[in-house]
């Protein structure tokens, strides 16, 4: 393991960005004139972490010429390291509405003013490039590429903050430690040797085992650290997580251990992230971070390729460990040797002798599917944790999402379906209708493509709330654009499971089943926009479902959909 000189961190000084109750008090008087910007959870998450010193020495959300710095060179413009661009993106609207302003209020969705912002640049950045320098890539199935290209705005604003708070939680408040209060707590309790442990993941016995051997190699402490902000879609929520990690903690000698929760935003940056990893832990008194195989990778593309490699971010992470002050504790893979009845890591399993191992994604698979999960994998009480989330199949929460032309079918099958459904099971069933949400949800909507976009996230918003509350829901809607359909199938995929049926029948066939004469006015000219005909339908590539309603009849494909809910075991099998 390379041994960096380290310099102990908790003595140097942060740039917490709070300001004196003086100061407060003249500042909130002048931002009452002040333009303001809504922030989203990402800028949430940055804000909080420049507040509080987690992101020391920055001082604000970054200026135009630092952020080139980044972007080229993972240096500030004075020459201090710092890999990740953390930028606060506004739409046109808002970008317009601050010109000639040179100060913004920072708040909160409910309206919670959290601080002002003294803008020093406003651009519009290259994207595409940003992508390709920091991600290694322009692909947008990347997590963090595929937010920068579809979520965030177009325009960024950069300048200084000043902090009149940091953001409310309202959970687990108690593990919620500054910088300066975990730095506090280290000095107190005479830590000097701390090992961080980053995981957006639960925790088993396998990281047991190798979270005590990191501890015992550097002759220190341990710090879990897990990421509480935004992860990677689909992980498991954070208050499960940290529930199961209040269990794991029992498992450990109470002396060598604390938690501490990071409101970190994710971008799955990889090398670059693992380097901004350090230096965050460098900044909450770390003086070592564990760094995995493939840290902080979003894993492979839809063909299978990998974004990067196994060992680049360790790489990169051990490059810049004795500039940084936090020293690399390589992860090393733990297995499970049931001979012996012990973890030990993968490179001191014997020729011959049998190991077993589980993925965190095969465990996720096996929560889902309430599938067997062994004692030798996890602890009981933590498993119980786990469990109490994650209901068999049959109990979960799902929802049918139907797509394709006006005339396709749509609507006629997704009532087939309900019925079937409500045959089935005693389980509330909603249906959400395209033309109906419009009439209710969506009154005014135009159809422009963003009124369209904005129509089918909003039906997808109101799934994904049935579907947290393990109910089912089925959607019927056009809904054109693959982006939008992504949008919807990450946010309910969050929370229960989702079934993208193509109701697929040619154009023509639709116009000649045209009961309200729109495909006729669209035709004519008099509906502009339509889709099919002046506007794109973006056919789904890799459906769930797909029903031919030019030569399957509606029994036939009522009949798809439902043994597809059986297969992926939200229905029981009928006997």
């Amino acid at each position: 393991m390379p041994t960096a000189t380290l310099v102990r961190p908790h003595g140097e000084k942060l740039s917490e960005l709070i300001v004196s109750e003086e100061r407060r008090a003249t500042l909130w008087e002048l931002a009452i004139g002040f333009p303001s910007v809504m922030l989203t959870p990402r800028q949430i998450c940055d804000l909080e972490l420049l507040i509080c010193g987690g992101f020391s020495p920055l001082r604000g959300f970054l200026s135009r010429r630092d952020y080139e710095s980044v972007l080229r060179d993972m240096r500030l413009e004075c020459g201090t390291l710092w890999p990740m661009p953390i930028t606060l993106d506004v739409s046109d609207e808002v970008a317009k509405g601050l010109v000639g302003s040179d100060h913004v209020v920072l708040r909160d969705p409910t309206g919670l003013a959290l601080a002002v912002l003294h803008i020093e640049d406003r651009w519009k950045p290259d994207k595409v490039r940003e992508a390709e320098l920091v991600f290694g890539t322009a692909c947008e199935e990347h997590p963090g590429v595929g937010y920068l290209m579809q979520k965030a705005k177009d325009w960024y604003v950069g300048g200084t903050v000043e902090g009149f708070r940091l953001p409310p939680h309202h959970d687990f408040q108690e593990l919620r430690k500054t910088p300066a209060e975990l730095r506090e707590y280290f000095d107190v309790h005479g830590w000097e040797r701390i090992v961080a442990f980053q995981t957006r993941n639960p925790m088993h016995r396998a990281h047991k085992e190798l979270t005590d051997r990191a501890a015992r190699d550097i002759d220190g402490k341990l710090l879990i650290h897990p990421v509480v902000g935004m992860t990677k879609p689909g992980d498991v929520d954070h208050f499960t997580r940290v529930r199961s990690y209040k269990k794991l903690l029992t498992h450990y000698e109470d002396t060598e251990v604390t938690i501490s929760l990071l409101p970190l935003a994710m971008r799955m940056g990889g090398p670059r992230e693992a380097v901004w990893h350090a230096i965050i832990r460098k900044n909450y008194g770390c003086t070592h971070l564990v760094v995995g195989r493939d840290h902080a990778g979003p894993g492979k593309t839809s063909m299978g390729q990998p974004f990067y490699g196994p060992y680049e971010a360790q790489d990169l992470a051990e490059a810049f460990s004795k500039e940084i002050g936090v020293d690399v504790v390589p992860f090393r893979v733990m297995v499970y040797a049931p001979a012996s009845g012990v973890y030990k890591p993968i490179d001191e399993v014997a020729e011959g002798e049998e190991m077993l191992s589980i993925s965190g994604t095969e465990f996720r698979r096996r929560l889902e599917m309430g599938e067997e999960i062994p004692e030798w994998f996890s602890y009981p009480d933590v498993l119980s944790e786990l469990l109490s989330t994650y209901p068999p199949r049959e109990q979960q929460g799902f929802a049918i999402f139907f797509t394709g032309f006006s005339g396709s079918g749509k609507s006629t099958i997704a009532n087939g379906v309900r019925m079937k459904l409500l045959e089935r099971t005693a389980r509330p069933v909603t249906l959400l209708d395209g033309d109906i949400v419009r009439r209710h949800l969506s009154k005014g909507l135009g159809f422009s493509a963003k009124g369209r976009s904005a129509n089918v996230q909003r039906i997808g918003y109101v799934a994904s709330e049935v579907t947290r509350h393990r109910g089912i829901v089925i959607c019927a809607a056009i809904a054109p654009y693959a982006a939008d359909r992504k949008v919807n199938r990450d946010r309910i995929e969050c929370y229960g499971g989702y079934v993208e049926v193509f109701v697929d029948a040619p154009i023509d066939v639709c116009e000649e089943r045209d009961v309200k004469g729109l495909y006729a006015k669209a035709r004519a000219g008099i509906i502009k926009g339509f889709t099919g005909i002046d506007d794109p339908y973006e056919a789904p590539i890799e459906a769930d479902v797909v029903c031919h309603t030019d030569r399957e009849s509606v029994e036939e494909c009522v009949h798809k959909v439902m043994a597809k809910l059986t297969d992926l075991g939200f229905l029981p099998r009928i006997s």
